[in-house]
């Protein structure tokens, strides 16, 4: 099949990836030279610009960071419509708002192009391994359509549905939780340090334990290895949340938990670690009284004053 896939991070260069180890026939797009060179590596063809895409595109992917990109890529000046074979699928893996969703599909739709609300989970391990969660709703005729690339990429495919924006309502759930866990993940981890247990026993203990969750266990490691690199960056959770309660306020419901953790990615982003690994949100409590992160020497700790 004839694919494209607009947005080669952690996510997109994992399906990509998968498409060309698959055997489809595949175009990447991004901005950024290194990520063009790596999918060029694995034998497909690489672009800066998704007008730049082949036309005839059957399928395309797009795993942009927002909903102004997924508009530009699709819709603007330098978008891929274009290039895109009469019917072809777009498959819509942003995190978007459900509303937005509609109404990127409706305005497909009138193009003559079908589209898959289809977010996804699973990280950049998941999405290396081709085994992510689609979260998919549209029309049948669209599943169909792009039944070959979600063979090649995913592990699970939940069907929620012909009504576009249930697949980003139930992703916007799944951030809520995510987001939540990774703050608490790192506020338990930064108490336990404050108070004198040693971190990796602390990550041992509570993984056999009933307080565990699969955040502590996937994103503490990377607070005890004292690495950063961003897998998902700190700025990704103070947009998802953003969405998650701006559809609440629209719905009159009260998230106060998302809340607070949505002020604490914002705190992290605040004090300059927006663009790293989301697990360093635990910066906040380090800037807030001093405590020493694994691999750091106490001198590189902020002053708490």
């Amino acid at each position: 099949m004839k694919c494209g896939v607009i947005g080669l991070g952690s996510m997109g260069m994992g399906a990509a990836l998968n498409l060309v180890a698959k055997g489809h026939d595949v175009t990447g797009c991004d901005l950024r030279l290194p990520a063009r060179s790596e999918l060029a590596a694995a034998g497909a063809r690489a672009v800066a610009r998704a007008a730049d895409l082949p036309e005839g595109i059957e399928a395309v992917l797009v795993f942009v960071v927002n909903a102004a990109q997924a508009e530009a890529v699709l819709f603007g000046a330098e978008g891929c419509l274009s290039r895109l074979a009469p019917g072809a699928v777009v498959i819509a893996s942003t995190t978007l708002a459900p509303e937005i969703a509609k109404s990127l599909a409706a305005r497909l739709a009138e193009r003559g192009f079908l589209m898959l609300d289809a977010p996804v989970s699973g990280g950049a391990v998941g999405a290396r391994a081709g085994t992510m969660t689609v979260m998919a709703s549209g029309p049948e005729a669209a599943f169909a359509k792009a039944e070959p690339v979600l063979a090649a990429i995913a592990g699970k495919v939940w069907r929620l549905g012909e009504a576009h924006g249930a697949g980003s309502t139930v992703k916007m759930v799944n951030q809520l939780l995510a987001g939540v866990h990774i703050a608490v993940a790192a506020e338990a981890l930064a108490l336990g340090i404050r108070a004198g247990a040693d971190p990796k026993t602390l990550f041992d203990v509570i993984s056999s334990s009933a307080g565990s969750s699969w955040m502590w266990q996937n994103r503490v490691p990377h607070i005890l290895e004292g690495d950063d690199t961003p897998l998902s960056a700190v700025n990704i959770f103070v947009k998802d949340l953003g969405i998650v309660l701006d559809e609440a306020r629209a719905l009159t419901f009260p998230l106060p938990l998302a809340a607070a953790a949505h002020q604490l990615f914002l705190a992290a982003a605040a004090n300059g670690q927006g663009a790293r690994d989301d697990a360093f949100v635990i910066r906040v409590w380090q800037a807030l009284t001093g405590i020493t992160l694994p691999g750091e020497d106490a001198k590189d700790a902020p002053d708490a004053g």
